[in-house]
């Protein structure tokens, strides 16, 4: 009996991590990560002992446990998953091991900025998932998500400011949150305000948009719908059938976090299925979902009411996979970028805006967006540029930002493709630990409003 269970579990295993591995295959922004997490969920699944699951996560915002050591919260990209989820697998590849204080939530991997931010907010604060009355019924879904019973961080506030890292659209998860905050969008939490951010710190962020979203499917012309045929669409049936059986040991493994749109088969029956599948309803049709977001129409009408604030140090790591050749924009080097991604890299390089089809913003030249990364254009990733360039400062050496000023998005290029700092920490090599102890330090002892009062911290002020 006991050898059969064993054999059963492995079996379910595989087959989740097999189905997991399909669905990101449809949509290629992902497949890169999927080919890295074939290799990691093998050796994860056959071991002996397996993580905690996310309802094991402790808790570091306990009043007894307040000190001037603020939180480091990292927030996954598109595709992404939190602490818990795959069986314990890292997102970050294990480097929210790197000091004693780092949350690791899991959000929507493809909801819209809009509702990630809002679930963000309420794994830290504590409570019930409140995406907001009007946008809830613009959109078509529950008002309510997600109960957590306690916050991870509870003294969230301004004394107890937090930062954050985003991977990917997990940057502008970030940027969407600290606005809301000062908008003092949370009913019930009335003090909010943009203070509450310490630091954000992004790598490889979506703040502009990029052009991999149109090569996929989204249309050019308005940056929110999709083309009849493409990639994308088998993406969206793929999702809709994951949603509507909605099988328990699948979705806890991994969960797209469309819950709120109540595709389950317990609550839409068969004609809801078929309603989202011929475009009735559901997050695709609506547009609530990361797509819209990360087109560069998406991403303007996104910047248009999001801030950089003058309270908070902003730090940002842009890739490229990309270099000039004969007048030609090509990859910097085969090796050096993942096999599933050297040919986005290669698409990406010769993308070309239709000539009958206006231009994203006045100004747009193909040749700005040719360095890429295999999922992001590097002009996208350095800082906010459009539709309003945000104050930036590039920088080679860290030291050259010292000491940091706040409301200045500093920013360094980075040579590596869009996943070279997540799930497969030996594929990065050195520049893992370079890059991520680079920014925990910094965090650490360049990022305060008032001096740390911790042994190691305290005499680190400049």
């Amino acid at each position: 009996m006991f050898r059969f269970s064993i054999a059963a579990l492995q079996l379910i295993e595989l087959f989740t991590s097999s189905l997991v591995h399909l669905l990101f295959g449809l949509y290629i922004f992902s497949s890169a990560v999927a080919g890295d997490l074939s290799l990691a969920l093998n050796d994860l699944f056959f071991k002996s002992n397996v993580e905690p699951s996310i309802r094991d996560e402790q808790f570091i915002g306990s009043p007894a446990a307040d000190n001037d050591l603020p939180p480091i919260v990292l927030v996954h990209g598109i595709f992404g998953f939190g602490k818990g989820r795959l069986g314990g697998l890292s997102y970050f590849a294990g480097a929210e091991k790197k000091d004693e204080k780092v949350l690791v939530p899991d959000l929507g991997s493809l909801t819209s900025i809009y509702d990630r931010a809002r679930e963000l907010f309420y794994y830290l604060k504590g409570g019930q998932v409140d995406y907001g009355e009007e946008h809830s019924k613009a959109y078509g879904h529950s008002q309510f998500g997600r109960t957590y019973e306690q916050g991870h961080y509870p003294i969230w506030d301004e004394d107890h400011p937090i930062h954050f890292v985003g991977h990917s659209a997990g940057a502008q998860v970030i940027r969407a949150l600290q606005q809301m905050l000062a908008d003092k969008a949370f009913r019930g939490h009335e003090n909010t305000s943009e203070s509450w951010v310490l630091s954000v710190t992004s790598l490889s962020g979506a703040f502009n948009g990029t052009t991999r979203a149109y090569l996929d499917g989204m249309q050019q012309d308005d940056g929110k719908s999709m083309k009849s045929v493409c990639l994308l669409q088998l993406l969206r049936i793929g999702v809709i059938l994951y949603d509507w059986f909605d099988i328990p040991f699948l979705k806890y493994y991994y969960s797209f976090g469309f819950d709120h749109f109540n595709m389950s088969w317990k609550k839409s029956g068969i004609w809801g299925l078929i309603d989202c599948l011929v475009g009735n309803s559901g997050p695709f049709t609506s547009g609530d979902w990361i797509l819209p977001d990360l087109t560069i129409q998406g991403a303007m009408r996104l910047n248009s009411r999001l801030n950089t604030f003058p309270s908070t140090y902003y730090f940002s790591y842009a890739t490229k996979r990309t270099k000039k050749f004969m007048g030609f924009t090509v990859p910097s080097n085969i090796q050096g970028v993942h096999p599933l991604l050297f040919i986005r890299v290669l698409q990406m390089s010769q993308w070309k805006h239709p000539p009958d089809v206006p231009p994203p913003f006045k100004g747009y030249r193909d040749e700005d967006w040719w360095d890429n990364d295999g999922a992001l254009n590097t002009i996208s990733m350095t800082h906010p540029r459009i539709p309003v360039e945000h104050p930036s400062r590039f920088v080679v050496e860290d030291s050259e930002c010292q000491p940091l000023q706040t409301g200045i998005w500093y920013y360094k290029i980075v040579e590596g493709d869009h996943i070279l700092f997540i799930v497969n920490r030996e594929r990065a090599g050195v520049q893992f630990d370079v890059i991520y102890d680079s920014i925990f330090e910094r965090c650490r002892k360049h990022a305060f409003r008032k001096v740390p009062t911790m042994p190691d911290h305290a005499n680190s002020g400049n």
